[in-house]
């Protein structure tokens, strides 16, 4: 039997039909797997091609050990021939000896008999063995090829210079073997590029397994943890931030996108924290440090808050002096008191931007998280309409109450009265033209959705996405005219954010605009199971 299988037509092609054995140092991209399976492909279709030429190799095989065979037999012939012709020429006379001359005849004929057998034995085997030996010898050179490729080097070749079907079979296996020469020539190259590539960023990345163990990492990462990141070192060994261990279990778990902050990898340092899955089953990690980033940021915050906390004592004395100028009943030229007119309305707005300003810096420092507790959806938006009553009088317009609900959210009330009353300020000076206000709520699946909706001119959809900036203004003259700092609504952002929630603004020209955050649903308390009237007894009996 043949020892490969029968080809009857193109077989289609598995990653199990041909294994090569790939350096531990190349890593394979989607682009270089691609590379090597069409090597792989090749190489498979010069096997199935070589299959129909072993039978031809057998069948010469065959026709040479039946050519050996034929010559011994022949050689055979000729030596029973000649001893037939010496039997019959010494018959006459074995016919006149006695009964041991003949025996002795007859052990000689037998004895020629052998030796012609032998001879023609040993012309075969010596023959076969050389035939089978250059066979053997070009074989050989196969298997070792193999062996070669196996292990690694594609620098192999069998060199056959023959032409007959072994030959080609050899000639083929060495186009192959080139092709994946140059094809692992080509993904070092990648390889090496993608190393450089990681290893000029600024941020520090590496790669962990399914199995949690790091496969590589950058110089970056190196450097931030120099020694404790090493390829087959569990992640968990190597870096014990939680963050980082928990961005990468989400990403291993779960298999979504995790992010966090790390301060505990390098001590005084920050780490914004992003770990993807991979195909593979792992995932990668990637660590920007955001250390000079957040200096930056409370400096310009402290810087902010000083600022406003000196200028809130001049503030204060300018406006006390303009205003009892202002109500001093000696007579002031018509002039002096239109100027300390001015200088009071920009007194007090300058007034307005310090406790603003520092407003906001209290918020983003963070330094004081909100209050919050379970409150009813539905009281926060009466208290909001009842303490902005005053307000509503003066602008003529009207604040009517939408649908609301009576779930439970977490808030700070105070926070959130500051909320609506910003929301509802501003949906007074720009909403006008609509004479009303409608403040509400919504349920949702895990949070409430409050609204602010005002039925004036609207704004264009460019101004949508920075509209909770600070100092962004859609028209800065009316903002300016209608007293507006123009950190209200970034002030009501970040009260929201704090709480869990989030904000968005909908709005077309000419339609209104319809302000829109969420608060996190209050947790529902467990019922108390009440006692049966057994337990009493049972605890009375113990």
């Amino acid at each position: 039997m043949s020892p490969f299988p029968a080809c009857s037509g193109p077989q289609p092609t598995t990653s199990a039909d041909v294994r090569l054995r790939i350096p531990d140092r190349i890593a394979l991209t989607p682009d270089a797997f691609r590379t090597i399976c069409s090597a792989e492909r090749g190489t498979l279709n010069a096997v199935r091609w070589n299959f129909t030429v072993t039978g031809r190799v057998f069948s010469k095989l065959f026709f040479s050990f039946l050519f050996v065979l034929c010559i011994a037999t022949a050689v055979l012939d000729f030596s029973f021939r000649n001893i037939v012709a010496h039997s019959l020429h010494e018959e006459a006379r074995v016919a006149s000896l006695g009964p041991v001359q003949q025996a002795a005849a007859l052990h000689i004929l037998r004895r020629d008999l052998l030796t012609a057998s032998l001879i023609s034995l040993v012309l075969a085997a010596l023959a076969s063995a050389l035939l089978a030996h250059r066979i053997a010898g070009r074989l050989r050179r196969i298997v070792e090829f193999s062996s070669r490729i196996a292990a690694g080097d594609f620098a192999a070749r069998i060199e056959e210079d023959d032409s007959d079907e072994i030959g080609e079979v050899a000639r083929a296996l060495d186009s192959t073997a080139s092709r994946l020469e140059h094809s692992f020539q080509a993904l070092d190259s990648k390889q090496r590029e993608l190393a450089a590539l990681l290893d000029s960023m600024q941020e520090a990345v590496v790669a962990v397994d399914a199995a949690g163990q790091v496969s590589w990492s950058n110089s970056v990462m190196q450097r931030i943890a120099p020694g404790a990141v090493r390829p087959g070192r569990s992640l968990v060994v190597s870096i014990r931030d939680p963050e980082i261990l928990s961005c990468v279990d989400a990403a291993l778990r779960e298999r979504r996108i995790g992010t966090g902050r790390a301060i505990s990898v390098v001590p005084g340092r920050a780490f914004e924290v992003s770990a993807a899955p991979t195909p593979d089953g792992g995932a990668v990690a990637v660590l920007h440090d955001v250390t000079e980033i957040e200096r930056a940021e409370k400096t310009r915050r402290d810087f902010i808050a000083n600022v406003s906390h000196e200028l809130r004592t001049p503030l204060t004395s300018i406006s006390g002096y303009v205003e009892t100028l202002l109500e001093d009943e000696m007579e002031l030229p018509d002039h002096a008191r239109e100027f300390m007119t001015i200088i009071l309305k920009n007194a007090r707005r300058v007034n307005r931007l310090t406790e603003d300003l520092l407003a906001l810096a209290h918020i983003e420092s963070g330094q004081q998280k909100p209050c919050v507790q379970p409150v009813r959806a539905s009281a926060l938006v009466e208290d909001a309409i009842e303490s902005l009553a005053g307000m509503v009088v003066e602008s003529g317009v009207a604040l009517e109450p939408g649908e609301t609900t009576d779930a439970l959210v977490l808030a700070d009330v105070d926070a959130m009265t500051q909320v609506f009353g910003n929301l509802i300020e501003n949906a007074m000076k720009y909403g006008t033209a609509g004479r009303r206000v409608v403040v509400g709520t919504r349920p949702l699946a895990d949070a409430v959705e409050f609204y602010v909706q005002d039925f004036g001119q609207g704004m264009a959809e460019e101004h949508l996405s920075r509209i909770f900036e600070r100092f962004y203004r859609v028209d800065k003259a009316r903002s300016r005219e209608s007293g507006g700092t123009g950190l209200g609504l970034a002030i009501v952002k970040h009260i929201v954010l704090a709480h869990g929630g989030t904000i968005r603004v909908e709005s077309e020209l000419g339609a209104g605009a319809t302000f829109l955050f969420t608060l996190p649903l209050a947790p529902v308390a467990p019922p108390v199971p009440s006692p049966t009237v057994e337990e009493p007894i049972a605890k009375t009996a113990r």
